[in-house]
């Protein structure tokens, strides 16, 4: 299973994106693609489709194409559900100190990183974002010690 985070700007631009990785690392969760972009107003638009008339959609749109992103796939058993557990509440006031959000954010439009909610938005943001020759598969040395 696969899903796609996103490290947004204020992630980026206060230099914790080596911090977030390591943590997905050291849980065992593998990484098969990994870049930093500059998002276009487009692509930021189709991947927050979804709340486009919502209140904070143009907010959203404009703050994740200010600054490059860090975009990467992560592979693992129950990957959405573990990602977003360790993402912490969207809200980071409402995130738990030991979770990404707890640790780092302060306000909710600036809360570090995005993570696909469900396996269909993972595999339709995953295509946003990455080519097929993109994703990369390869064996962690330590499945064995992460999986039964």
């Amino acid at each position: 299973m696969q899903t796609l985070i996103i490290i947004k700007p204020d992630g980026v631009q206060r230099g914790l994106v080596g911090k977030l990785l390591m943590r997905f690392e050291d849980r065992g969760i593998k990484i098969t693609a990994l870049k930093m972009m500059h998002l276009h107003k487009k692509l930021a638009e189709e991947h927050y489709g979804e709340h486009k008339g919502k209140s904070f959609y143009n907010p959203l749109v404009n703050y994740i194409t200010s600054s490059p992103v860090v975009v990467g796939v992560l592979e693992g058993n129950n990957i959405v559900s573990v990602v977003r557990k360790m993402c912490g509440a969207t809200n980071p006031e409402e995130s738990k100190t030991g979770t990404i959000r707890g640790d780092f954010g302060m306000q909710t439009g600036r809360n570090i990183i995005h993570a696909s909610d469900s396996l269909e938005s993972a595999e339709r943001e995953i295509a946003l974002f990455f080519t097929e020759e993109e994703l990369h598969e390869y064996k962690r040395i330590d499945e064995d010690w992460v999986y039964e």
